[in-house]
């Protein structure tokens, strides 16, 4: 098999799909990489560093999808990417296909088998391939958050934790998966007060006992949510149903009952956002207002920190890539239930049910095509 590592072209994203060691890794077992040149730049790896692991370094992003069997990448594909598609090409990579109904299309019309990293899952209900990055974004979220709280950058002027004789920034957390999760960590140890809304009220008995009940949980609903950002300096949209558009938790006639320059960073923006006022930005412009309230919506926030992301995340992809790559695709597909879930597009079909209802096209069994 050839695997191709091309350049990411998404604004500002400066991951890179495979590192020199899974490179090693795959050339051991017998293939072959291809990587276009510069493309670990921005993540501090080196056309070198791929050179002395077994790569072949090309000039341009042609020559790698070219060649490619197994074309790995970070994120979904863009407009200037949809040319390379073709039929037997398999696309392993972040697809978040439920808000990109002219994506999804592309994929079915050239026949390219579509994995998505976020929709793999075993049998115990973790996402493995997202966990890393969602690690990272809601650790990130609480740094970014704090930062545009400070009035240069538009915000109230709020310190996150406070002052001894001053109250410090009230957090509001919406879900406690993996996202919430590590942005409670992170704004619990900064000393901000940390609410967490969820659904799930075992979920909430969890992180009730992992912090010892420094941090408010509530059950969510619509009276809870209004409340809590009544409240709120820093609100965080941590929701996710996987593979399919997140649920408008924040109503849009909620936002004007926030405090003016309070802050909302929507971490679930690539799967539409969990707030009516929420769209894709970019860390070029990152930043916009609705009623004086401040909204963070970029989609590739792990972008920001390249070096910690791409290497999370090829500790997470790698044993899957391996598994692509050993048994041939569809074997693979076939005999691991788990990447099974992760095919979103395959020979010209939507295979996967939540993007299918999301753009309200049909979905076709994934085992009848195998």
């Amino acid at each position: 098999m050839i695997i191709g590592v091309p350049r990411e072209v998404k604004d500002h994203e400066s991951r890179v799909g495979l590192v020199p060691h899974g490179v090693t890794a795959l050339v051991d077992a017998g293939h072959q990489v291809v990587v276009q040149t510069r493309a670990g730049s921005l993540s501090s790896i080196t056309d070198e560093e791929y050179l002395e692991a077994g790569a072949r370094v090309v000039p341009t992003a042609a020559d790698v999808w070219g060649a490619a069997d197994i074309v790995v990448k970070v994120k979904e594909p863009q407009p200037s990417e949809y040319g390379c598609f073709r039929k037997g090409l398999t696309l392993f990579t972040y697809l978040h296909l439920a808000p990109l109904p002219e994506l999804t299309q592309k994929l079915m019309e050239s026949g390219v088998t579509g994995i998505a990293y976020e929709t793999i899952q075993e049998k115990d209900g973790s996402l493995p391939l997202l966990t890393p990055m969602s690690e990272v974004a809601g650790r990130m979220s609480v740094q970014i958050g704090a930062q545009y709280l400070e009035a240069p950058n538009g915000g109230r002027g709020v310190l996150l934790g406070g002052i001894p004789g001053v109250s410090p920034a009230n957090v509001v957390v919406l879900g406690g998966g993996i996202v919430g999760h590590n942005a409670a960590k992170m704004a619990h140890g900064l000393g901000a007060n940390v609410t967490i809304i969820d659904k799930n009220l075992n979920r909430l008995r969890e992180l009730d006992d992992i912090y010892n009940g420094g941090v408010i949980t509530l059950a969510s609903n619509l009276w809870t949510i209004r409340e809590s950002l009544r409240l709120a300096d820093l609100v965080i949209g941590a929701v996710l149903i996987p593979g399919a558009s997140a649920p408008k938790l924040v109503r849009r006639d909620m936002i004007p009952l926030m405090k003016r320059g309070s802050v909302i960073v929507d971490v679930a923006i690539d799967q539409g956002g969990c707030c009516e006022t929420s769209h894709a930005t970019t860390h070029t412009d990152p930043v916009y207002y609705v009623d004086n309230v401040l909204h963070y919506c970029v989609s590739n926030m792990p972008a920001a920190v390249p070096h910690t992301s791409t290497y999370g995340l090829n500790n997470a992809t790698l044993p899957y890539l391996l598994q692509l790559a050993n048994k041939g695709p569809e074997k693979a597909i076939a005999a691991n239930a788990a990447l099974a879930l992760g095919v979103n597009t395959f020979k010209g079909h939507c295979t996967y049910p939540a993007v299918a209802e999301s753009q309200n096209i049909p979905c076709t069994d994934l085992q009848s095509l195998l």
